[in-house]
This record gives structure tokens, sequence and C-alpha cells, in this order.
């Protein structure tokens, strides 16, 4: 399996990144995107280390590690400017805090995400048909998430996404050791939000496609 969306201590995680790698690793997993919040203020801080950390494990064998940012509660006309940035500085994955029901994020922040070409949107909450059908002419990633209060809106997301065609990935939002799944159970969260497992092994090669166009 393979979470890309998941947060160190060099934003409100509690671990560093390699302890981060390797608790993921014992738990299953083959791939991991370390994407911490990002802003106009600590964006340049963040990604160069994360690009150095993951340089430094892919050398040897086991758990890929994408370096990449979380893009949170950015003003919605200042999210194109951060994402090119965050390009430049390395980010292999660019990834948007979405209007999730549970946090006041701008209105506006999901369209303008899905404008700005970013790889994923995250818990996108009561995202709009309009917004889906958006997403999947620029091949936008919405986001399953079995990270408490965020994946209320999981159903909602997924019967949009089904219903449109839209592309789907499943993630942790993993801030803490408890957040992480245990790979043969992930199935759940997909399960529980009203899809199949059809659906959910087309996830799973989704993130693996991610992984693959990061990694080469």
């Amino acid at each position: 399996m393979i979470d890309l969306h998941t947060h160190s201590l060099f934003s409100d995680g509690e671990l560093t990144p390699a302890e981060l790698a390797r608790r993921f690793e014992v738990a299953g997993y083959k791939g991991l995107a370390i994407t911490d919040h990002g802003d106009q203020s600590n964006i340049d801080f963040i990604i160069p280390r994360l690009v150095a950390f993951c340089e430094e494990i892919n050398r040897r064998e086991g758990i890929r590690v994408i370096p990449g940012v979380e893009l949170t509660h950015i003003p919605p006309e200042s999210i194109p400017t951060l994402v090119s940035r965050g390009r430049k500085l390395g980010a292999k994955l660019v990834v948007v805090h979405g209007e999730t029901i549970v946090e006041p994020v701008a209105p506006g922040t999901n369209r303008m995400a899905i404008e700005s070409s970013v790889d994923i949107l995250a818990h996108p909450g009561l995202i709009t048909e309009e917004e889906v059908l958006l997403a999947k002419e620029r091949s936008i990633y919405l986001e399953l998430t079995s990270r408490k209060g965020h994946s209320l809106t999981n159903g909602h997301v997924a019967q949009l996404a089904q219903k449109i065609g839209a592309p789907m990935i499943l993630n942790s939002d993993t801030h803490a050791p408890g957040d992480i799944w245990i790979a043969t159970r992930l199935h759940e969260i997909v399960v529980g939000a009203g899809l199949t497992w059809e659906d959910y092994h087309t996830m799973i090669k989704n993130a693996e496609h991610i992984v693959e166009r990061c990694l080469t």
C-alpha cells in the first residue's frame, strides 16, 4: 500500500521523517509521501529538508519516500503562485488542503487548487459537481481519507467522483502514530464510503502511478 498525505514534525506531525517512514514500512506500506503543511512563510524551510531526507533514504532498499507539501489555509488567489514555487523548490507532490467541513478553509480553495493543477485535492468536503467535473478534466486526484473529522464527507466525495468518473486516491493524513492504518484494513475506508473492492484496487493503482511518476 501507499500513503501520499502525511505530516512530520516539520509542521504539526509528531514524528521525524525517519520515524514516520519506518512506522509506515512496518505497517506494510511500500510508498509514502511526506506533505507537511506549508504556506508563504515556511515552504522555503520545509521542502528542501524533505528533499534532502528523501534523497538519502531512497538510496537504500525499502519504502520509497516522496518529498511533498500540503498548501494549507492559503488564500485562493495565492494558490497558483505557491504551487509553482513548491515545485521549483523540489516538491514532487503538491497537495492542497481542501474545503473540509471541520476547518475554516477559505471558500474557493477547491476550485482554485484544481485550476492550478495540483496533484491531489485533500479531503475536499462538500465539493460541487462542477468542481468534480473540472478535476476529472485536469486529472486531479480527489482524496478519501481515514482522518477523523475530514472523513465525514468521504461518502459525498466518493458518490460524485464515481458518478462523474473523477480519479480518487486513499490517504491517511497521518499526524501521529495512531493515525497509521494497517495496510490490510485500508479497504474498510473505501467500502465504508459506499464503494467497492474494485474501487479500492483502482485507488491502489492510482497511488502506484503517482509514485512511479514522482520517482522517475
